[in-house]
Parts: structure tokens; sequence; C-alpha cells
């Protein structure tokens, strides 16, 4: 986190469109691969170079080009600048703290999002930020890391020929913006598990881990809200505008996601609901505990408070030849059994009484 807003500090006062790169500082290699098709043929290629990657642009056959690792913000430049880019675009895909947005060029369509990984050892989300770029005969993505959640994507280009559909470089782009969005839905499908246990452990007998648990998983959702509220808008736009790049058959695509985006925003606005109700009912299962514990002590103190008068009177100092009103009943042979006779019958009767009165 120290690094990442000394990347900001760093790039105040540049121009508008300076490629600074802002996110977690990083020492892995930048790696650019590319998955070439045509109908019936397929190719894939990695370690490519700037100039072997700016050769796909002109390119007859349909390519993707995918980089991962954006730390290198000469790299970046130099590649956008081969495929026409504009700096500003640039300046977005090299900031991982870029809100989910979209950019309308005729030359190009411009897509940024979050993409969510799964859980790491602590349980919280691992994400990364993945930029979309689409021309006519090419769609180019930008990631972090070499992690994604492609797989799907790249099986699916192998294994269907001729790809015929796949040759519409916005239903490609629409492929793997999908691919993130149902990413989403296991993300979800996780947390609801954990709020389902969290729930049950709440219920029986809540623990201070519980609490630690409840507020993680607000802050997941909240991560998650600012993730994907933006990408509805996104995705709107997308099928909304005027562009030759986006064709007709790929609209209905559009509307369909755009609907899947509207249900991960419903169930994340549901989940924060049930998580508030958890906090909810963790405060009040505490508050009963600690009521019920306040209660018995009440009532042991209760019982033992007239029992401590008695011990109190019996231990004062006494002297039966000054006055036989001097505590003169001590001096009978079966005092003591008397004074706890009449321990018991006080203690007794005062547990009876509250019994009856239903505070035991």
């Amino acid at each position: 986190m120290k690094n990442h807003h000394k990347r900001i500090s760093k790039k105040l006062g540049m121009r508008p469109g300076s490629v600074v790169y802002v996110g977690k500082e990083t020492q892995e290699p930048v790696e650019i691969s590319t998955i070439d098709y045509s109908e019936k043929e397929l190719k894939t290629e990695a370690g490519l170079d700037i100039a072997k990657a700016a050769q796909f642009k002109d390119s007859s056959t349909m390519s993707w080009i995918n980089v991962n690792g954006i730390h290198d913000s000469a790299l970046v430049e130099q590649l956008g600048t081969a495929y026409g880019i504009h700096p500003l675009v640039l300046e977005d895909i090299v900031n991982t703290g870029q809100r989910p947005t979209f950019d309308d060029s005729k030359e190009y369509v411009f897509v940024t999002l979050k993409m969510l990984l799964g859980f790491d050892e602590d349980a919280n989300i691992k994400s990364e930020q993945v930029s979309v770029l689409f021309g006519k005969r090419w769609v180019m993505t930008f990631q972090e890391t070499g992690e994604d959640v492609f797989d799907s994507v790249r099986q699916r280009l192998i294994k269907t020929e001729p790809r015929i559909r796949f040759m519409s470089s916005d239903y490609l782009a629409y492929t793997i913006i999908d691919a993130i969005v149902d990413h989403y839905f296991l993300v979800l499908e996780e947390i609801g598990a954990q709020i389902e246990l969290i729930d049950d452990s709440v219920s029986v007998d809540p623990a201070p881990g519980d609490l630690n648990s409840i507020r993680k998983l607000k802050k997941q959702l909240i991560f998650m809200r600012k993730a994907v509220w933006p990408l509805r808008e996104v995705i709107s736009g997308l099928d909304r505008i005027e562009n030759k790049l986006i064709t007709d058959m790929v609209s209905p695509y559009l509307r369909d996601l755009y609907e899947h985006i509207v249900q991960v925003i419903d169930t994340i606005e549901t989940y924060r609901d049930l998580v508030s109700g958890l906090l909810d009912l963790y405060h009040t299962g505490i508050s009963n505990r600690m009521n019920e514990i306040m209660k018995v002590l009440t009532i042991f103190a209760s019982i033992f408070i007239p029992l401590g008068f008695l011990a109190g009177v019996y231990g004062m100092n006494f002297d039966t030849s000054i006055s036989p009103f001097n505590l003169p009943e001590l001096s009978l042979k079966y005092g003591y059994i008397l004074f706890w006779c009449l321990a018991a019958a006080i203690g007794g009767g005062l547990f009876i009484f509250f019994k009856r009165k239903r505070w035991l």
C-alpha cells in the first residue's frame, strides 16, 4: 500500500496522458502471447517482442494479443503506440486503481474492469485489473499477472471449428468480459457459504472470531460493489454506442451480459443486508449472554447478602460476662448449628422465591 501511494505521488503534476504505472511493485517479467486464428486454423505463440506483436494489427486473420504485466510502462506505451492507442487510454491501462470504464474510438473500443481470481490463504478476494481493447481484426488484453480466468475462452477457441463466430472481434471481447463476470458468481457463491457458516455460529454461540469474520465479509462486499456497480454502465454504454466495431450479432449478448451484472449487483446488495443482520445478531447474542451472566451473579449476590449480614453480626467482638444481651446465643451448645440452619433457610427461601418469579 505504501508503494501504491508513492507511485501516485510521483504522478502528481505530470501532463495528462503520462504513462506511469500505479500499482503493486513487482519484478516479474512481462510476457506477450497471442492466439491467431482463422475459420479452420489456429496458432498460439508466446514470448513475443513489440515488433512481432505489432504485426498482428493488419493481419488478415483474427488475433488475440495478451500482455501479462503492466508494470513496464515503456513496453505498454510502445505497444499502444504501434496500435494507435491514445495516451489517455494507455494511462488508464497502467493505473490499477482505475474505475471500470470504456472509451469509444473510431479505430478501437477500450474497456477496463476488475477480474476476481478467488480467495487467498487469508480469505481475502484476489483481484486484478484487466483492460480489453479490440479493433477490426484484433483483440488485446492487459493483465497485472499471468493468473486469469480465460482458460475456458482459450479452450473454446481451440475446440470450436469452424470459428466463424469468433471471427468477430467484438464477440471475442464479449466472451472475455463474460468469463470475468461469470467468476463474480463463483466468488459470491463462496461468500454466501461463509455467510451461512457464520450465521449458524452466531445463532448458537457467538464468539469474538465471528465479529472479525463479519467485518471481513463486509469489506469484501464493499470491494465487489465498487468493482461491479460501474460495470453495469459500461456494458449498457457498449450496447448503445454507434460504432461499426459493435455488430448487431453481439448486441443480444451484451444485453444478456448486462442482465448478469444486474443479478450480481442484486446478490451483493442482498448479502450486504444479510451481513448487517449478522452483525446485529452477533451484538444481540453477546448482549443476551451478558444479561444471563449478570442475572446469575445478581441472584448469587442477593442470596449471600443476608448471609453476609449474619456472618458480620456474629463476627463482632462479644463478651457475655458483661451483659446477657451481648450475643448470648453464642453460648448455646448448638449455636453454630443453629446459625447454619438459619443461613440455609434464608438462602433456600430466596432460591425458591427467584424460581417462582422465573428469574432462574
